[in-house]
Parts: structure tokens; sequence; C-alpha cells
């Protein structure tokens, strides 16, 4: 076969082959020089950075600041064991001193002041304590711990030692808490300043003011007191100004306020002030009555078991003893309990004996909406119209009543609901048909020696109205202004009636601030004598 001239050959490949290959061993020589040049920076990197980190960490450090809480629970760091180390030296300083080694005792002392001056220096500077500045005082407290361990100071030594101490500080905390209860129900029931300087004015005006007088007995022969076709509300206290709000609410949010009445029984020391206050002040035309509750003569020991009761020496001393058992709460032995204002709503039917129907109001309400149409609700034969309390547990029966005494346990449900006092509609034609009073004189004669229940009116109401309690719509009445500081905003705007049981108190300093506008807004503060005790 002839071979083609040279011209007609095909390109000769090896010529290509050596430029790739040449290529290919430059990029070779690269990679192993760039290799070297890492492999020595990287070594340096080794040597050198751990200083170059180290000062960068401490000015990080200084700029993050070092959280010292975070520290102490770090089981790494010798702040933790210092702080161990030292709650295990108090303990043996303790021992010590029992055991008269006061050298001892005295050494450790000092070592434990050492060891808390570190940690506060520490937490000063925000840095961590470092190996040379707690190794010494590690090493020392060990030494004295071991020496106090060697003196027989031994763990069943040290455990039955710190339950005697713990015990004690239980105890001392348990005073403490009833002390401050007892200090925070002196709070409650003293009469602020400002409020004692308003009924000495209004008592000075009554006694010089002989119109006053005459005004008050024309007005207390007013047919529109004994009127069935007119709104009637009662409020038994000795509050000037609570009871003004619970009443200037009422008639503001009233639709017809001129077809209210007011029937208000307080004691004789107040019965001045408040006759002056109500007779000088206009309540948009509605009808108050203000009685004195040392003119109710039938209200005697021989007719009332409670009445004879606070009379009796084992109840003053109950309550005004400086020996005082101090297993019983302190909220019972609050004076007002001693007080027949307390127990007044147990002889409405009685104090308006031709009425048929009431709005019974505590002193420390405030109302919001119109009211009148309480006195149509249908209570389906019952007496007694109030809010049922029982969406927790503890508002049951079982919970105000000793259910381990066979005369509750075996005439009571003890999950029965509990209701409560501060707005009640009274039917009084089915009270006095279901004797309620009766019922009422029949448990406290029960409870003389105070095994039915401690004291207060709510436990006697529920035995006395069981079975006669028509709930109502829980909007009319909305609890716990004097106490609970989460109720919903909802809740207080839709409520008819707020209620400031509990402590305290709207006219206390110690009243919640986020509830205390709701009450301050029905305070006449425009009223001269106000406006010179409240703010003088």
């Amino acid at each position: 076969m002839r071979r083609r001239p040279a011209d007609y050959r095909r390109p000769v490949r090896r010529r290509y082959s050596c430029w790739i290959w040449s290529l290919l061993g430059l990029i070779s020589i690269a990679g192993f020089l760039l290799f070297v040049v890492h492999h020595n920076q990287t070594h340096e990197d080794r040597v050198e950075h751990p200083i170059l980190d180290k000062n960068e960490v401490n000015d990080r450090v200084a700029h993050e600041r070092l959280n010292y809480t975070e520290e102490l629970l770090n089981v790494n760091s010798y702040a933790r064991q210092l702080a161990e180390q030292m709650t295990l030296a108090k303990a043996y300083v303790i021992i010590a001193k029992e055991h008269n080694n006061l050298h001892l005792a005295w050494e450790l002392s000092s070592k434990i002041r050492s060891c808390q001056l570190l940690l506060s220096k520490a937490a000063m500077r925000e840095e961590p304590i470092t190996l040379d500045e707690a190794e010494p005082i590690i090493k020392g407290l060990s030494s004295l711990i071991f020496k106090a361990q060697e003196a027989h100071y031994d763990i069943a030594t040290t455990i039955i030692t710190m339950k005697s101490h713990i015990q004690a500080l239980e105890e001392r905390a348990s005073a403490a808490t009833v002390q401050s209860t007892v200090f925070g129900q002196l709070a409650t029931e003293a009469l602020p300043k400002n409020l004692h300087c308003l009924h000495v004015k209004l008592t000075a005006d009554w006694i010089e003011n002989k119109s006053l007088k005459e005004l008050a007995n024309e007005k207390r022969n007013s047919p529109r007191l004994l009127d069935n076709n007119l709104y009637h509300f009662c409020v038994f206290s000795d509050n000037l100004v609570a009871v003004s709000v619970v009443i200037n609410s009422t008639v503001s949010n009233a639709d017809h306020p001129k077809q209210l009445v007011f029937h208000i029984v307080t004691n004789g020391v107040n019965y001045g002030a408040m006759q002056a206050w109500f007779l000088s002040n206009d309540f948009k035309g509605s009808t108050i009555e203000v009685q004195n509750i040392e003119d109710f003569t039938w209200l005697n020991a021989s007719y009332s078991p409670i009445a004879k009761q606070l009379l009796e020496k084992v109840s003053q001393a109950y309550y005004f003893e400086e020996s005082l058992d101090m297993k019983i709460e302190p909220k019972f032995r609050n004076p007002k309990h001693i007080s027949l204002l307390n127990h007044l709503r147990f002889y409405i039917p009685e104090i308006y004996p031709q009425l048929e129907k009431v709005v019974f109001l505590d002193d420390d309400v405030v109302v919001q909406k119109e009211l009148t149409s309480l006195f149509s609700l249908d209570l389906h034969g019952n007496v007694n119209g109030a809010v049922e309390t029982c969406l927790e547990a503890f508002h049951r029966y079982y919970k105000y009543l000793n259910f381990s005494n066979p005369i509750i346990s075996s005439k009571f449900d003890p999950q029965a609901c509990g209701w409560a006092f501060g707005v009640n509609v009274f039917d009084l034609i089915a009270w006095r048909k279901a004797n309620v009073t009766d019922r009422y004189h029949y448990w406290q004669q029960q409870n003389v020696d105070r095994s039915l229940w401690k004291l207060g009116t709510l436990p006697p109401g529920l035995l006395a109205f069981y079975g006669l309690t028509e709930p109502l719509d829980r909007r009319w009445h909305v609890l716990g202004l004097g106490y609970d500081l989460s109720i919903d905003n909802r809740l207080i705007e839709t409520a008819a009636v707020i209620h400031f049981n509990g402590n305290m108190k709207p006219w206390l300093k110690l009243a919640i601030g986020r509830y205390k506008p709701l009450w301050k807004r029905y305070v006449n503060q425009s009223h001269p004598y106000l406006q010179y005790c409240f703010t003088s």
C-alpha cells in the first residue's frame, strides 16, 4: 500500500502530550509548595496562637461581662468549689461553737471571711477566680475541715445538728409569717388618719348643728322608707366613706335614682358623723335612712345567741388577751367578728318588718351597673339570691365547715357549692316563711365551742340558707379586688358590682393600685372636709 504524501499525513500527537504532561507537572509542584507553606503556618499557629487567644478571650470576657451566677453553678469553676467548701465550713463553725471549741470556730470563720472576700472581688471585677487565687484558701479550708472531722464532728453529728438548726429556722420563719399576717390584719382594721379626721369634723357638726337633728327627725317618718314599690338597699357599717362610695356608685349608675332607698345601720360612735354626712349631701334625690344599732333593744342576749356569745368573757379573751394561741389563724381574731354590725344581715326581716324584698350590699363594694333589675329576678321560691363561688375547689362547703362533726356531716353535702355575701337579693316574705333567722340561731347555739366553724358570717350563712339560695349570674358580683392582683380586666368591666373583699381595702395605703381608681372615682372629693382631711 502506498504511503500518503507528507502534506496529507495526520498531525503528530506526541507534541500535545508533552505539553499536557508539562502542565500537570507544574501544577503538582505548585500544590506541593502551597502544602508546605500551609503546613508551616499551621504549625506556627499552634505554637503562637494560645497566647493570642488568651488575650482575645480576656478582651471578650471584659466586653460581655462574666455572669457570676453561672460561674457559681459551673462545676468546674473555682468559685463553685469555694462556695461549697464555705457552706461546709459554716456548718462546722456552728458545731465547734456548740462543743466550746472556740479556737477552731475562729479559724474556720477567718477562712470563711477570706473566701467571701475573694468571691466578692471576683464578682466586682467580673472575672473568674484563678488557680493562684483559689489554691491557698481551698487548701486552708480543707485542712480545717479535716481537723474538724478529726475532732469527732462526723457526718452524722453534722446532719443532726443541721436538722435542729433547720427546724429552728422554720419555726422562726413560721412565727414571722404569723406576725406579718397579724400586722396586715391590724393595718386593715385600723382607721386611717384622714378618715378619723373626717369623722371628728362631722361629729362636731352633728353635736353643734341643731338643724341637722331636726332634719333627721323629719326624715325618720318618711313613707318612702316603707314603700315596697321602691327599691330598697341595706348597708351595715361603721365606715362612713366606704358607705358613701357604695351609695354614690349605685345612684350614679341608676336610671331613676329617686326610686332608690338606702337603709344604713351603724354603731353609736359613728351615728352622728353618718347622719351629718348623708343629711348634708345630695345623692341625686335618693332616700337615705341612718339608724343606730344601739337603738335595737330587742337585739339582746336573751333573744340572740350571737349577742350572748359576744358578751361572754371567753369571747372577749379570745380577741383581746395577750397570750394568743399561735395555732389560730390571725384572720379569725379580727374584731369585726365581735361586732353585731357584722351579724345584722341575719336580722333584716326584724329590722324592716314591713319590707318584702331588699338587696344587701357590703361596704367594700362598688356598683358599676343599674341594679334595680335584681328586684325582678325570679328566685323560684328561694330566700337568698347570690353568686356562687365554687369554680375552685376551695369554695365548697367542706372548706368552711367541720365535716368530722356528725352534726354537720349528717345534714350537709361537703361538695355543695359555696356562695358569697356582698350582693344578696333577699326575699323577706320567703325568709319569714322559712324561719331563716331561727335556723341561724340554732347553728349559733350548736357552735358555742367553735367546733363546727371558727368565726365569721359566711359559715353560718351557708348553713342557714342551705337549700334556700338561688344562683345568680356571675356578672352581678365579681370578687377578689382586695387580694387578687390578676383579675381579668374584661371581667371587671362587665361586672355589675365589684367587691374589694380581702385585706387590701381601697381606702387603705396597702390597696392594690390597679383597682383603687375604680373605688376612688366615687369619693366626693369636692367636699371641703374631704379636701382638708385628705390633703393635710
